[in-house]
């Protein structure tokens, strides 16, 4: 275990003198973030093993996901006007969704372990839709603020003046998500194909539970931006700035 922790301070270091010789200065932050992610993954580990333990709890850890994605997405998009209701329906009805078509049309086995897996990866990525989408339409909307001031002087809905600026920042937060699924076996090996593998299963086991899974993170994905955008479009606030936090 000691060696284990000495490998990971040291590429950790390692990380730390590479950004400062690129002249990045980040502080203490790169050892900060580990030091967190080693905490909460023991935590989650000790979670896990109750959970694992006692089925129905995945419920409650399901739950527990969601709403941290959904709080951790809005204090990214705090100040803009409709982000609370935009983030929390966006991502329960973005994870809520593909999670259930995922078991409901058994590509994946309802396991309570698959479970837990999937939520995870479905939620994280649904998260990060959101957090783009969001960051996205801020920054458009304060790009063409003339464009659509001018829009709702002519007695426009929000909706039809803040249009192009949804499609564009929906267009934008998928775009990503949508090369690496391009990519997926020839510039990468996604963690869910790996797991698989290191859990036993065949390749081609691997390789349907990657695809499903990355079919899930693009339907996710769609359903979370659009209602993202849905939402902060039906605002007829329009921000002033854009914050950089």
């Amino acid at each position: 275990m000691w060696w284990f922790a000495a490998g990971l301070a040291a590429m950790t270091v390692l990380a730390i003198v590479v950004q400062r010789h690129a002249g990045v200065r980040l502080g203490m932050q790169p050892l900060v973030a580990v030091i967190r992610a080693a905490v909460q993954l023991a935590v989650i580990a000790l979670i896990l093993r109750g959970v694992l333990a006692v089925p129905w709890l995945v419920l409650a850890f399901v739950a527990l996901m969601l709403t941290t994605a959904s709080w951790t997405s809005f204090s990214r998009l705090r100040g803009i006007p409709g982000a609370r209701q935009a983030v929390v329906t966006g991502v329960f009805t973005g994870a809520l969704v593909t999670i259930g078509l995922i078991f409901g049309m058994r590509l994946v086995e309802f396991e309570v372990t698959n479970v837990v897996a999937v939520a995870g990866i479905v939620i994280g990525n649904t998260m990060s839709a959101a957090t783009l989408t969001g960051r996205n339409f801020e920054r458009s909307t304060v790009a063409r603020r003339g464009e659509i001031e001018a829009w709702l002087s002519l007695g426009a809905t929000s909706r039809v003046a803040y249009q192009a600026v949804a499609q564009e920042s929906m267009k934008e937060s998928l775009i990503p998500n949508i090369d690496q699924t391009r990519a997926t076996g020839l510039v990468t090996l996604p963690g869910a194909f790996v797991g698989a593998l290191l859990g036993g299963a065949s390749p081609a086991q691997a390789a349907m539970l990657q695809l499903a899974v990355l079919v899930g993170i693009l339907l996710t994905q769609s359903i979370c931006s659009s209602v993202v955008i849905r939402v902060l479009s039906g605002s007829p606030e329009v921000p002033q700035e854009v914050r950089t936090s």
